[in-house]
């Protein structure tokens, strides 16, 4: 290959990085890298291993589009890891600003709607509401570390940011950072690159409560997780609070042991898809502070069919209203239908049943299914009802009414108080904690 081929591919590449990269991505990841030409083979000169290892594992298919691949699915170039020079007599580098980038206190900035007072609390929600609540008002003396898992768009990052805006307005002496696990890693690459990891680890370690986005963007990064933990670690040695959140519980992450264990440390909850009278609810609120009018009955009928997350809720409410009030149009059941169809969805075909989640306890606990749906009071019998109630109401999105009577007609009031009772006991109980786990893992399998 000529040098003067892999410069014009060099150069098309870097095109395609800016525009599929943000600026603070693309100056972090993409700009310290230079290419070599001292040989016919394309070598990449980068910083350290953190800025390889980033480039394979996120544009691995781009390099071998641009560059050709080896037999193994590798992209046909060399890495050499150096300490970039300024003068690179024989690299292409067009001169880059120096970008200074801003302390990362400065450059923590909370959502202004994701506050309690705008979170629509329900059954699927409610108690890690609480722990939410109790934590923001007394960081560090308990449920420490907090640790909230669930599908996307279901609130993780909305009560990140609440506990921000409490931590803001009634402790202002506390120290308290709220950052994604991206925005760690790149302000881990930034201080590398300026050999100041050192002010980092200061920054981090001399906080008063860390409040950390999307722990799964760390799996299989085993360098920046060692960071972490460690950073995680001084804190937690500190009684400082940690609140985390991720799409996946701890044991179900690809992280080393030790992550997964020191995330285990305190609770761990789980929020789960709002039922239908909390999805009302939510389209109702966030219909008026658009100022846009909404029926219950159409909000029933939007609920009913669009169930998967808040986010497409919140959409549909945009659409709706925006829609409405440029046809100077009512909602009815037939504008929704023109302006929200596409997004309706069917009731997916493996949708978590009682039975299913009677079978998995009754495995779990050996207990028989017909005990569970009956009335004996014993302790075991009791107990394991107790769980499968538990498990109906985190997994189930319907009413509480509805479940409660799948299991021979019990009330809903004893569903919920089921509920709260194993919920409470959970926040102590490891190895009730890893039982019920393992029969979730196997309900949803």
């Amino acid at each position: 290959m000529l040098t003067h081929s892999l410069e014009e591919t060099w150069s098309e590449f870097l095109r395609l990085m800016k525009e599929r990269c943000s600026r603070v991505e693309y100056a972090n990841w993409i700009a310290p890298i230079q290419l070599s030409t001292e040989s016919d083979t394309a070598a990449l000169l980068v910083p350290n291993v953190f800025v390889r290892e980033y480039l394979l594992d996120n544009y691995r298919e781009e390099l071998c589009t641009f560059f050709g691949s080896l037999k193994k699915g590798e992209p046909d170039l060399q890495f050499v890891v150096q300490e970039l020079k300024q003068e690179q007599p024989k690299v292409i580098s067009k001169p880059r600003p120096r970008i200074e980038k801003v302390p990362v206190e400065q450059e923590m900035k909370l959502n202004e709607n994701y506050t309690f007072d705008h979170f629509i609390e329900g059954p699927s929600n409610q108690f890690i509401k609480s722990a939410c609540l109790g934590v923001a008002s007394k960081p560090g003396k308990s449920y420490n570390p907090l640790f909230i898992h669930g599908g996307v768009g279901l609130g993780k990052t909305h009560l990140l940011h609440a506990i921000g805006h409490v931590l803001k307005s009634q402790h202002k002496k506390l120290r308290f950072q709220c950052i994604t696990t991206e925005g760690f890693i790149n302000d881990l690459v930034f201080h590398l690159r300026n050999k100041s990891v050192d002010k980092m680890k200061k920054y981090f370690r001399n906080l008063d409560v860390l409040l950390v986005d999307d722990i799964q963007f760390l799996q299989n990064r085993l360098n920046f997780e060692e960071e972490f933990c460690n950073t995680f670690e001084t804190l937690i040695n500190q009684n400082k609070q940690i609140v985390i959140t991720s799409d996946k519980p701890p044991g179900q992450l690809k992280l080393s042991e030790r992550m997964i264990a020191r995330m285990e440390w305190g609770l761990v909850a789980h929020i789960g898809m709002p039922d239908v009278e909390t999805r009302v609810a939510i389209l109702q609120h966030k219909a008026e502070q658009k100022g846009f009018k909404l029926s219950n009955h159409i909000a029933f009928y939007i609920a009913e069919h669009i169930f998967n997350n808040v986010r497409q809720l919140e959409g549909a409410v945009n659409r709706l209203g925006a829609y409405c009030r440029l046809m100077h149009l009512e909602a009815t059941e037939e504008v929704v239908d023109n302006t929200l169809g596409e997004m309706f969805q069917s009731t997916p075909q493996k949708r978590v049943s009682v039975d299913r989640i009677l079978t998995s306890v009754s495995s779990m606990f050996n207990v028989s299914e017909s005990d569970l749906r009956g009335s004996k009071r014993s302790k075991d019998i009791a107990t394991a009802r107790q769980i499968a109630m538990y498990l109906a109401k985190e997994l189930i999105g319907e009413s509480l009414t509805k479940i409660a009577s799948a299991f021979g007609g019990k009330k809903h009031s004893t569903l919920l108080h089921a509920w709260k009772k194993v919920s409470k006991e959970l926040e102590n109980n490891e190895r009730l904690r890893r039982q019920i786990q393992m029969t979730r893992q196997n309900i949803e399998a």
